[in-house]
């Protein structure tokens, strides 16, 4: 199969933040997976907790379709009719992520292959040859079906097509043979291949493209980064695909959108984004001690299932904010979690306060709607211990009161909240390609057992995005695509910018950068950017490359780091990495403490042009971030006039659609925290007004909403 862009229709401009004229706040809810009759109950529980949203459909195509064209689609209209006689929206999601058994066994070519000739056992979800014709078919059927059904249902809101997509990179023989008729569009002939893959070494050129090896034994960077790229693009056509069949048969005002789990191996979350309505993610983060702030240094394992890398309330913020970068406006929060996530062995759900602060501080980064994953605890199947809004006894207890306090909340607050534009100090730069080079080959190992760090430029960037929220900066999170082409509107729009290890990356983009700074932008880098170009071929130049100019500083060596090593000029130690930077014109303004690379510093600074560019050669641990992150703020930035505050306390900011500030103020510790107001404002919730200099309190795990009163709008 091809990925050449197929005409399609674009995604629609639905405001779907201003439905119904508040933030949506709700649940996922299977009245098919409870164990006995309680529609009507649940949905009462729900109202009066303020639950306006509920997410049906997606997971159970076997009940929509129990027998190869044989359909069941009344089951869910008592749902839809009982939630619409509580004003509860409606979310329906097509069911095509999990298969039924009777898929499997009538059109087992169909199955999706992990290795070539190796199916992935029926059993689990993403478990399909989404390319297949057959599989086409018969997703396409059941679309259909449901969509033409229930598109007229005044309680349906949108819909979601399939759901998580790209958790399987396919290796199907037809998929394969899509992927070389790619490479025969992109590279034209086997000698340009070979020439940009650099196929001479190890033998490895082609005479023909019948010779080209199957990925499962790829060792070439190059190969590896087309591979990604390409089962990325797949997994957007399919679920743009899913959307135009489904705009073809919704009602207008419905939109599509799909639930985004964010990292998956098979998916471009921008590229994704642009066949959607509106961005749709899950945010699932440690609670407990998981949200503390500031994080310890070293967070311990436990506490959090394994494959959340992160602890604190920073990590929570990131989320939010790469979910809001995906289209770059307000996105929905199709599942977050209301008690334990995991394991059977994994249960921390939230201390009190924790769930409402979690909203708040999503709701603070542009999300227009929260929704749980899921209504009641399930009684079967494998995430029994996954924990619902209710737990497996069904009935509510310390959740639902603290959910049922903040919907109330949400609904107080109205329209206020609808179309928030998240305030942002910096704006980060997120490459997926670089990410997937340094999956292919980590620059540094993980943890003290010295194996590579698949997630390594997850690693750089968390760091980073930690330094600047532990210094009380907000950020913006873009990938290249939305830069745009005018360096001198993106110095403007952004007055500083940090780009993670830019590892792959064409010269158009580095020059780009490069031009931000000169025309008064602050460029932060760090160590491996503009290192390979866009076949992830490193550059045969001396380091940083294009960018050593700018730089004002090069280096002709690098070294990884055993242990943690102390530096000067700032506070904290270095990790993992360091690239012996040399200065030509910049200034170093920190120094590690070592007696073979105290010889080089660890940070050097170049004013360029109008504007300034900062090189980080190593990854700083949490301290040594906070402070570069202090520095650049001082040497850039106007003060916050909101920086007196406590250590425990965050202060992020929103505007709202007319133009207004909304300060989200939050107290991530057990201790009461005091503060003292730096302007006027009125409290969103309780409507009080407070001066200037009017010291208040928060309470342990607890937040704030705030307008600020006499200020212009920006």
């Amino acid at each position: 199969m091809s990925t050449s862009r197929q005409p399609h229709s674009q995604s629609k401009n639905v405001n779907v933040t201003n439905f119904p004229g508040r933030i949506l706040f709700g649940a996922a809810y299977y009245a098919e997976y409870q164990p006995y009759e309680r529609l009507t109950t649940d949905l009462d529980l729900m109202a009066q907790a303020g639950f306006s949203v509920i997410r049906v459909g997606e997971s159970v195509w076997s009940t929509w379709e129990p027998e190869d064209g044989r359909f069941a689609l009344d089951w869910l209209q008592p749902v839809l009719d009982e939630a619409h006689a509580r004003d509860i929206s409606v979310i329906i999601g097509t069911p095509t992520y999990a298969v039924p058994p009777w898929l499997r066994r009538k059109y087992p070519e169909t199955a999706a292959q992990r290795a070539p000739g190796q199916a992935i056992p029926y059993g689990g979800r993403q478990d399909a040859d989404f390319t297949h014709p057959a599989f086409r078919h018969l997703a396409e059927r059941v679309v259909r079906k449901i969509v033409a059904r229930y598109a007229g249902h005044p309680a349906v809101i949108g819909w979601q097509v399939d759901n998580e997509p790209g958790i399987e990179l396919l290796h199907n023989p037809a998929v394969f043979q899509g992927f070389v008729d790619h490479l025969r569009t992109t590279y034209g002939d086997v000698e340009t291949l070979n020439d940009r893959w650099g196929l001479t070494y190890w033998s490895h050129r082609i005479a023909d493209w019948s010779q080209l090896w199957t990925p499962d034994g790829n060792t070439t960077p190059s190969y590896d980064l087309a591979w990604r790229r390409y089962q990325a693009q797949l997994t957007t056509d399919f679920i743009g695909w899913q959307a135009d069949i489904v705009r073809e048969l919704a009602d207008p005002g419905q939109f599509v959108t799909t639930c985004i789990d964010m990292g998956r191996k098979a998916l471009d979350e921008g590229a994704l984004g642009q066949r959607l309505d509106v961005a749709a993610t899950n945010l699932y983060f440690p609670m407990q001690d998981g949200l503390r702030h500031p994080a310890p240094a070293e967070p311990p394992r436990a506490g959090r299932p394994w494959w959340l890398p992160w602890s604190g309330a920073w990590a929570l913020y990131l989320k939010s904010d790469l979910s809001y970068g995906i289209r770059r406006e307000p996105f929905l929060v199709t599942e977050t979690h209301a008690q334990s996530i995991g394991e059977s062995h994994v249960n921390y759900p939230a201390y009190d306060g924790q769930w409402r602060q979690a909203v708040w501080a999503m709701v603070a980064r542009g999300a227009a709607a929260v929704e749980y994953w899921h209504w009641h605890t399930l009684h079967f199947g494998l995430e029994t211990h996954w924990g619902g809004v209710l737990g497996h006894n069904l009935e509510p207890g310390r959740c639902y009161e603290e959910l049922a306090r903040t919907g109330g909340e949400l609904q107080q607050a109205g329209d206020v909240l609808a179309g928030l534009e998240p305030e942002a100090d910096v704006a980060i730069l997120y490459s997926l390609e670089s990410k997937w080079a340094l999956e292919f080959q980590p620059p540094i190992a993980a943890g003290a057992g010295g194996d590579p760090d698949r997630g390594a430029y997850d690693r750089v960037v968390a760091t980073l995005h930690q330094g600047l929220f532990d210094a009380g900066l907000q950020a913006a999170v873009l990938n290249p695509r939305q830069l745009g082409t005018d360096p001198a509107a993106l110095a403007a729009r952004w007055p500083v910018l940090v780009v993670p290890a830019l590892y792959v990356a064409g010269d158009e983009l580095l020059s780009l950068l490069e031009q931000y700074a000169h025309h008064g932008g602050h460029l932060l880098l760090t160590f491996r950017s503009g290192y390979a170009d866009e076949d992830a071929r490193p550059r045969p130049r001396v380091m940083p490359g294009v960018l050593r100019e700018a730089v004002g500083a090069h280096y002709l060596e690098y070294t990884n780091l055993a242990e943690p090593v102390p530096v000067t000029g700032l506070d904290g130690r270095a990790t993992a990495w360091a690239d012996a930077l040399v200065p030509d014109t910049a200034t170093p303004l920190a120094w590690y403490e070592h007696p073979h690379v105290g010889r080089w510093p660890a940070v050097v600074t170049n004013e360029h042009g109008a504007g300034r560019v900062t090189y980080l050669g190593t990854l700083p641990d949490p301290a040594m971030a906070r402070g570069l992150a202090r520095w650049v703020a001082e040497t850039t930035l106007p003060d916050d006039p909101w920086g007196d505050r406590p250590g425990s306390v965050t202060v992020t900011g929103a505007r709202t659609a007319d133009g207004r500030r909304l300060r989200f103020v939050s107290n991530w510790s057990w201790e009461t925290a005091p503060l003292r107001l730096p302007v006027p404002v009125m409290d969103l919730l309780s409507g009080e007004t407070l001066d200037a200099g009017t010291e208040f309190s928060l309470g342990p795990w607890d937040v704030r909403v705030l307008i600020e009163r006499n200020t212009q709008n920006a």
